[in-house]
């Protein structure tokens, strides 16, 4: 038998985002229940971001915070970037390398900004300049950590983040997988802390995690922040290693 035979998993990551999982859970024999907590919407205004991104090329160096960072920005503005690229973990480089962009900077293991904050090729940037690629209302830590270092830091935001307004999923559910703190408040607050309380959660990283408990959550599994590593987390969880 499969080892998420019968099992109905939760997938919260964006529609675009949640095929390769969602794939991946049904090979093992599972459900998964497709359930955006957050979706990826475009500006309502792209004129300023366009004017920015228009200037890429004079930057030190990029940062693209999220696959979904890749996609809108290329779709706005495809060509020229900096000679010096980065990215907030593995999935972002692919994505980047996907679209013709080589010697990608970016942490292994791992998918967040104090992960890439701690790369070698971030520390010294005494009056370089550097794009932040990223959404409305991103984590202020790594412009704030750039700017730190002595970067001039300026930031195109590409898109909207934004709360789906469909019904929750019926039926029994037997764990979830939220790849942020903003995925999980949503769930939380459109799924109920008590539907949650009673299931595991597979998150990325520990921020998550720390989360998942202030919520009163619970059972917050640490699994890394690719999707072979929420299936890997997932499979051990039911097959035993409980």
């Amino acid at each position: 038998m499969k080892p998420l035979a019968g099992r109905r998993i939760l997938v919260t990551r964006p529609s675009e985002l949640a095929g390769p999982l969602a794939d991946a859970i049904a090979r093992e024999g599972g459900e998964a229940v497709r359930y955006p907590a957050i979706e990826i919407a475009d500006l309502e205004d792209t004129a300023p971001v366009r004017a920015l991104l228009a200037r890429a090329k004079a930057f030190d160096l990029a940062v693209f915070v999220s696959p979904s960072a890749v996609r809108k920005a290329f779709a706005l503005h495809p060509a020229p970037w900096p000679a010096r690229i980065a990215a907030v973990g593995e999935g972002t480089r692919r994505a980047l390398q996907g679209r013709g962009l080589a010697g990608v900077i970016a942490p292994e293991g791992r998918a967040d900004s104090e992960a890439l904050l701690g790369l070698p090729e971030l520390r010294a940037l005494s009056g370089r300049a550097a794009l932040i690629v990223r959404g409305v209302g991103g984590r202020e830590l790594l412009a704030e950590a750039l700017a730190a270092r002595g970067a001039r830091v300026e930031i195109a935001e590409c898109y909207r983040r934004v709360r789906p307004d469909t019904p929750p999923p019926r039926g029994e559910l037997d764990a979830a997988c939220a790849n942020s703190v903003e995925a999980l408040e949503s769930l939380a607050a459109r799924l109920g802390a008590d539907r949650l309380r009673a299931m595991p959660l597979v998150v990325p990283h520990e921020r998550v995690a720390e989360r998942a408990r202030a919520l009163g959550l619970g059972r917050a599994i640490v699994a890394g922040p690719g999707d072979a590593q929420a299936l890997a987390a997932l499979v051990a969880y039911f097959g035993g290693a409980k």
